[in-house]
Order: structure tokens, then C-alpha cells, then sequence
């Protein structure tokens, strides 16, 4: 999640989406927006 946070601002990026593995076969995507 921080490194989508720093690239997003490096990169002058808007917009962008993450996924996390949380173990047990679950994940979680998130979807981020600059403000």
C-alpha cells in the first residue's frame, strides 16, 4: 500500500489499485484515489 502511495505521487498518478494477500486463499483489493 505505501509503495503504490509513493509511485502515485512520483509519478504524478491519480488513480490506482491494490491487492493484498491475507492469507487462508482471501485477499482484498483496494482501489486508491489521490485527492
Amino acid at each position: 500500500m505505501v509503495t503504490l502511495l509513493h509511485a502515485l505521487k512520483q509519478r504524478g498518478g491519480r488513480k490506482g489499485i491494490a491487492s493484498l494477500c491475507i492469507g487462508g486463499g482471501e485477499g482484498v483489493a483496494l482501489a486508491v484515489e489521490m485527492l
